[in-house]
C-alpha cells in the first residue's frame, strides 16, 4: 500500500501501419504483424519509466549489474542481439518476471530466493527472452488491435469487480497480457537453447519449471502467491515437455562443460528483501505495519493477507468473507460526507452510520449493502477513520446472509487500527534473505522457526530450497532462509 496512489498509464500505440507479413526471428516462419522492430523498441521505450515508477526499482547496484550481465550474455547469443537489451530488477514482493518489446526485461526481487542457482536465474531470463526474440507480445498487440494494456488497480467497492479477483496480477502492480500455451512451450525452449549457448546448463529452465509448480500445488498453504502464474499458464507438464531440449541441447554441448554457479548466486542474493517493504507495509504475524503512514492494525489469524500497490486485501479461508484497507483520495467536506460520498459514489447504499473514536482517533462507522458479481447481495461494515490529516477506509464485507457472523470479526479489526509512534515506526526492518547450514535433527519446520513467528511458513521454506515440502532437508546443505527484521 502506498502512500500515493497513481493512475499513471502504459499506453500503447495508438496508430499502427497497415498489417503486413514479416519473417518471426526466432523460428523463421513468416507471420502477420501489425508492428515493425523500430515500433517494439519505442513502445518498449515509451512504457519502461512508467513501469520504474510504479513497480520501483529494487536498491542494490550490485545485484543490478549481475542480473544485466547474466542477461546480456544472453541477449548476444539470442536471434536479436543488437535490441536495445535493457535487465531490472524491480521492486516487487511477487513471484515473476515479463518483458516488453524491444528487449525490456524486468524480474522482480520476489522470485529470487525462490531460484536455486545462476542456472535457474539464466533459465527464467532466457524464457523472458524468448517472449521478444519471438515477438509474442507485439503478435498478442496485433491480435488484439489496439486493445492496449494499462495499470490497473483493484477496486473491491466497485459493484461490478468482483472482490478478491485479479490479487496476483495486481501484487505484482501491473496488469499484463497472458501468454498462450505454444508461446509459452517456444519460449521455454528459446530459453533452454539461450542458457546452453552462454555457458549455463540447460537444466536450469526445467529446474525453475519444477519450483514454479511447487508454488502452484502448495498455494494455498505457502505465503503468498505464485504471481507467474497470474501472466504465465501453469508450468505443470511444461516441465517434461521442456526434457527434449535440454536433452538435444546437451548433445552438442556436453554438461561437464556447463555451470550453474550456485555459490556465486547465493552470494548476490544474500540479504535480499524477502516479502513486502516497510515503505508499503509489513506483515508481523497476523499484524500489518506501516512505517511511511505510521499505523497497524491486526487482521484475523490464518486470514490470507495480499498488500497490493493501492490496497490491502484480506480473505478468510474458506468463506466468502473479505477486509479491505485503502486511503480515500482527495477527500472534500465532513467525515460524514466523505464517508457517504465515497460510498455511494461506488455504488453502495447506506442503511446506518454514526461518529465513532477508533483508539483515539476520529472515525465514521455504518453499514451498507450492495451487489458484487459473484458474490451477489453483500453488506459491507466500514470504517472511514482520519489518521496524521488522511482519511483511511477500513471495511469488512461479505455476502447479506453470512453479515450477521461475520460483524463481529469485522469490528474487532477496525477497532485494532492504531497510530504508531515514530519510535516504532522507525523500528521496522524489512524481512531479508539470509543463509544457513542444514544441522542434524533439523526440520523444515524448525528452520523456519529461526525467521519469527509467521514470516514464512515450512513449506514456502522447502519450494525456495528446491526441495518438495514432503521432502526433508539434508544435513549439510546450504539453504536460503528468511530472517525478521529488526
Amino acid at each position: 500500500m502506498r502512500v500515493r496512489n497513481t493512475a499513471a498509464s502504459i499506453v500503447f500505440v495508438s496508430a499502427l501501419t497497415a498489417a503486413a507479413c514479416a519473417t518471426n526471428p526466432a523460428t523463421g516462419k513468416k507471420q502477420i504483424s501489425l508492428m515493425s522492430e523500430e515500433q517494439e523498441i519505442a513502445l518498449g521505450r515509451q512504457s519502461d519509466p512508467e513501469i520504474r515508477r510504479e513497480m520501483g526499482v529494487y536498491d542494490d547496484p550490485q545485484l543490478q549489474q549481475y542480473v544485466s550481465a547474466i542477461g546480456m550474455k544472453l541477449a548476444r547469443a539470442s536471434e536479436r542481439p543488437n535490441l536495445p537489451w535493457q535487465f531490472t530488477v524491480v521492486d516487487s514482493p511477487a513471484v515473476n518476471a515479463f518483458a516488453l518489446p524491444g528487449g525490456y526485461i524486468y524480474i522482480t526481487r520476489g522470485i529470487l530466493p525462490f531460484l536455486d542457482d545462476e542456472a535457474q536465474l539464466a533459465g527464467v531470463l532466457g524464457h523472458e527472452i524468448g517472449h521478444v526474440t519471438a515477438r509474442h507480445a507485439a503478435q498478442q498487440y496485433t491480435s488484439q488491435t489496439g486493445a492496449g494494456i494499462g495499470l490497473a488497480l483493484l477496486s473491491i467497492f466497485v459493484p461490478e469487480a468482483r472482490p478478491y479477483q485479479g490479487i496476483a496480477e495486481q501484487a505484482a502492480g501491473l496488469l499484463f497480457l497472458k501468454y498462450g500455451r505454444d508461446d509459452e512451450l517456444q519460449a521455454d525452449g528459446l530459453g533452454v537453447r539461450y542458457a546452453s549457448h552462454s555457458g549455463w546448463t540447460p537444466s536450469g529452465v526445467q529446474g525453475m519449471l519444477t519450483t514454479l509448480t511447487r508454488l502452484d500445488k502448495a498455494s494455498g498453504s505457502t505465503k503468498g502467491v505464485p504471481n507467474w502464474l497470474s501472466t504465465h499458464p501453469a508450468p505443470a507438464d511444461r516441465v517434461q515437455k521442456v526434457d527434449a531440449a535440454v536433452r538435444e541441447a546437451l548433445t552438442t554441448t556436453p554438461a561437464s562443460s556447463l555451470a550453474t554457479n550456485r555459490d556465486a548466486f547465493l552470494q548476490r542474493i544474500d540479504g535480499v528483501t524477502y516479502g513486502d517493504s516497510p515503505s508499503e507495509g509489513v506483515m508481523r504475524g497476523h499484524t500489518f505495519l506501516h512505517r511511511d503512514l505510521r499505523f497497524a492494525m491486526s487482521f484475523p489469524e490464518n486470514w490470507d493477507v495480499h498488500n497490493t500497490k493501492a490496497q490491502v486485501v484480506a480473505k478468510a479461508p474458506d468463506s466468502e468473507e473479505y477486509l479491505l484497507l485503502q486511503l480515500v483520495e482527495q477527500p472534500q467536506g465532513s467525515l460524514q460526507q466523505v464517508a457517504q460520498a465515497s460510498m455511494a459514489s461506488a455504488g453502495w447504499q447506506q442503511l446506518s452510520g454514526q461518529r465513532a473514536s477508533v483508539n483515539g482517533l476520529d472515525a465514521y462507522v455504518g453499514t451498507y449493502q450492495g451487489t458484487v458479481q459473484g458474490l451477489g447481495s453483500v453488506a459491507t461494515l466500514a470504517a472511514h477513520i482520519v489518521h496524521d490529516r488522511r482519511v483511511f477506509v477500513l471495511a469488512g464485507l461479505s455476502p447479506t446472509s453470512m453479515f450477521r457472523r461475520a460483524e463481529d470479526e469485522f469490528e474487532r479489526t477496525i477497532q485494532s487500527f492504531r497510530p504508531l509512534s515514530a519510535a516504532e515506526a522507525e523500528n521496522i526492518r524489512p524481512n531479508r534473505v539470509d543463509l544457513y547450514t542444514v544441522r542434524p535433527n533439523d526440520t523444515w519446520a524448525s528452520i523456519a522457526e529461526r525467521a519469527g513467528d509467521g514470516t514464512i511458513k515450512p513449506a514456502t521454506l522447502a519450494i525456495m530450497n528446491d526441495h518438495d515440502p514432503n521432502e526433508p532437508p539434508r544435513p549439510g546443505d546450504r539453504l536460503k532462509i528468511v530472517v525478521e527484521g529488526r
